[in-house]
């Protein structure tokens, strides 16, 4: 048999890979930690120290089954710090016959391999990385000769396709689809929340290394009390917390905020499925069981709504991603040419929403999908903030954040960037969303209940009435729209004039506010 080099990046950590079946004396496995990938993009430092130490438990893995392999840590000899040169050299080193590789995920890393493979005197390989639900194609194909790419109907199709919560001929378990008019409560901050406490590691080696390597990062840690799951058992026990704690009020609380909790009922599953420690399935189907067992504890519409962000909308987000690149990441259809405020990158500013979603960022490498949409993403887009910052932001912050669903999300259905391909009308809004999700207005230094430009206003009040001047004519024919517009066309001039001057001086000076 050929002798054989396999490469697995840091996000194709599936120790249930058929890969690892059978004959493997011929088979070489190579795993390297790169200046490439640390450098790429400004990451938080969690995020770098997570892949890095599940790499390394993965390769551990690896080693105690006897299988070969060469990982390169960031300061090994041999590490060029870039994927192709180390493959080179060791095609060469050890005289390999044949190469393979698993698909990237990201398009960049995927047409790096591609261009690779074209220039190889040996034969190669590409396989499936054995993960997802769909293959890259399957959104494409689903919506061909459609005119709107509704996710919903996407999701009810993968519901019967894997015959999830379905019942009879094709009919949904409980007579409806879809129970997200039920997941948008407010927590009362009286409820206890349990959260899992069961793992810590101490992460001091790899932040050591970073830091003599020169490898630039933001954020906090504590590198001795580390708490994100970096291997298979780590995640299967926090899939098992949710499951047991955490599902029985999940769908009732996904959008709600409060500045007493980092994660509310949130699953914080997101870096192990991304990095493929868990497969999409079994967690879902863990769920799902949990569910079956709970009699009457547990109400549909907590599994329905965490069951719709797994099987719809990341299957979903990533199709769109194969679908729409290499020109999506250009897309720009609202023409937004403005910088990020440099409170993003420090969670200093006086708005009590911004200030509690950032540094939550910052010191968790984590923020749920409406503190990310409705406070980051929602100000990001009021103040008209060119979204290639806005990706850059997004793709380095969070601890799961990969480019295939980073991208969709934030210049999709954040930034309406793509005109409406992913969402169908801007997702934005003043302050009184956001008081009716969270406590974060309570002690604020603005005030939510003035929604004139008074100079203790919400910013976001006067931000948002003045991107809907500036933007109209984008939303002259979008049906979602018409009511804000019909507001706004009967709002007074002078008011509308007062919005834009408070908005404008909002825009161009941040660190007043």
């Amino acid at each position: 048999m050929a002798k054989t080099l396999r490469l697995i990046l840091g996000d194709q950590l599936n120790h249930k890979h058929s890969w690892f079946n059978g004959d493997q004396d011929h088979i070489t496995y190579h795993m390297a930690e790169m200046r490439q990938e640390t450098d790429y993009v400004k990451h938080h430092i969690q995020k770098v120290v997570a892949f890095f130490s599940a790499m390394r438990s993965f390769n551990e893995w690896m080693n105690d089954r006897g299988f070969n392999t060469v990982y390169y840590e960031l300061d090994h000899k041999d590490n060029s710090q870039d994927l192709v040169k180390n493959l080179k050299k060791l095609i060469k080193d050890q005289d390999i016959e044949k190469f393979e590789y698993l698909a990237p995920d990201e398009w960049r890393l995927d047409q790096q391999l591609r261009d690779f493979c074209k220039s190889l005197d040996i034969e190669w390989e590409g396989f499936d990385t054995e993960h997802f639900l769909t293959k890259r194609k399957d959104v494409e194909t689903f919506f061909e000769g459609k005119k709107r790419l509704t996710m919903e109907y996407f999701y009810r199709d993968m519901r019967k396709k894997y015959d999830i919560m379905i019942e009879g001929d094709k009919e949904p378990e409980g007579g409806k689809w879809n129970y997200d008019q039920s997941n948008r409560k407010k927590w009362d901050g009286d409820t206890e929340i349990p959260h899992e406490r069961g793992f810590r590691k101490d992460v001091a080696g790899i932040v050591k290394l970073l830091e003599k390597e020169g490898v630039k990062t933001f954020g906090r840690i504590d590198e001795t009390n580390f708490n994100w799951p970096t291997t298979r058992q780590d995640a299967l026990d926090v899939l098992n917390y949710f499951c047991e704690h955490l599902l029985v009020r999940f769908g009732d609380f996904q959008d709600a905020m409060h500045t007493d909790q980092e994660y509310l009922y949130h699953s914080r599953l997101s870096f192990a499925m991304n990095s493929k420690l868990l497969s999409p399935l079994e967690v879902i189907e863990a769920a799902v069981s949990r569910f079956r067992e709970s009699d009457t504890d547990i109400h549909i519409s907590q599994v329905e709504g965490f069951v719709r962000q797994i099987l719809g909308w990341r299957e979903f987000m990533r199709g769109i991603y194969w679908k729409e690149m290499p020109d999506y990441q250009t897309l720009n259809k609202l023409e937004n040419k403005n910088p990020l405020p440099d409170f993003y990158w420090t969670g200093e500013t006086k708005m009590n929403c911004l200030s509690n979603a950032i540094n939550n960022s910052l010191d968790n490498a984590y923020a749920h999908h409406i503190q990310r949409l409705m406070i980051t993403g929602n100000y990001a887009l009021l103040t008209m903030t060119d979204p290639s910052y806005v990706d850059e932001w997004y793709l380095g912050i969070y601890i799961d954040a990969i480019e295939w669903v980073e991208i969709t999300n934030t210049r999709g259905m954040s930034q309406w960037a793509d005109g409406g391909l992913v969402a169908t009308k801007p997702y934005v809004s003043s302050g009184s969303y956001i008081n009716k999700m969270s406590n974060y207005c309570k002690g604020c230094a603005y005030k939510v209940s003035k929604k004139k430009a008074e100079d203790d206003a919400c910013p976001f009040n006067s931000l948002y009435w003045n991107f809907l001047e500036e933007k109209k004519e984008h939303f002259a024919n979008n049906q979602r729209m018409n009511m804000m517009m019909s507001l706004l066309k009967k709002m007074g001039d002078d008011t509308i004039k007062a919005h834009q001057e408070r908005a404008q001086d909002v825009i161009e000076n941040p660190s007043k506010y």
